[in-house]
């Protein structure tokens, strides 16, 4: 199994996470006004809480 920095991996895709979670804010609770550097600040911290530093995934699910 392959190994996964989760937090950076995150990081990297920050803009594009950001944009997926007020979409699901949007779809689940319309009009609700937030902040989504907030959101996903706290996204990321529950991730820490939730996840390790080093996540194992199969190796089918990382191309080099």
């Amino acid at each position: 199994m392959a190994q996964i920095e989760i937090e950076e991996i995150i990081d990297h895709l920050s803009s594009e996470m950001r944009r997926a979670l007020a979409a699901v804010f949007e779809e689940h609770a319309p009009g609700v006004t937030i902040d989504d550097r907030q959101v996903f600040r706290d996204f990321k911290r529950q991730v820490r809480r939730k996840c390790s530093t080093w996540e194992q995934v199969p190796d089918r699910f990382v191309k080099v």
